[in-house]
């Protein structure tokens, strides 16, 4: 369903891992990251104080990591931080300046509500809105908005504000979400949710 109704002063920004490992070039580069970059920016401009930048963050060295993530990390070696180093965790430069009053939150899976602290903290703070934009849209984004439900938040999809590497995969997490959850999500253009943000 679309924005019907005012979105509070405290609703939360999730803008999830748009780190420089998936800008392209590179094996895990995201197609529309440069397109939705500006959209994110726009969004994080009207509150970055109540901005949280997710990051996800590869294992170690190949085959670290629990289960599968253990042969995920022996299939892409090249991307774990002993191989590509340090810096690829790192925020698109233009999203970097926003921290501080923006803050970064690092996880080690597609979901950021994984080990609770991230769900604790907006209890902790009162928050009931949050808006989510980054990519990937049919990974951690999804992992996200499925989180986002499950904890009872009023969850707002910026849908020209979210990233993947293909049509297919965007069209399908639109359409998922606008009619299998309309109940539970509003999917709405960064404009109008601009709009609504008070």
């Amino acid at each position: 369903m679309p924005v019907s109704r005012p979105i509070p002063a405290n609703a939360v920004h999730i803008c999830v891992d748009m780190q420089r490992m998936f800008m392209p070039p590179g094996p895990w580069a995201v197609e529309w990251f440069p397109q939705t970059l500006p959209m994110i920016i726009r969004l994080t401009q009207k509150r970055p104080e109540r901005t949280i930048f997710t990051r996800f963050i590869p294992a170690m060295r190949p085959g670290d990591g629990q289960g599968q993530w253990r042969s995920y990390y022996e299939h892409w070696a090249d991307m774990t931080l002993q191989n590509a180093g340090a810096d690829i965790i790192e925020l698109a430069p233009e999203l970097k300046s926003f921290v501080p009053p923006a803050r970064q939150f690092d996880k080690p899976v597609y979901s950021p509500w994984f080990d609770g602290t991230l769900g604790r903290t907006l209890a902790t703070e009162g928050a009931d809105t949050i808006i989510v934009s980054g990519g990937e849209a049919d990974m951690c984004v999804l992992a996200t908005l499925l989180g986002a439900i499950d904890f009872g938040f009023r969850t707002i999809l910026a849908e020209d504000a979210i990233c993947s590497t293909s049509d297919e995969a965007y069209d399908a997490i639109v359409r998922l979400f606008t009619k299998r959850y309309s109940h539970h999500v509003e999917v709405a253009p960064v404009d109008e949710i601009l709009d609504f943000w008070v």
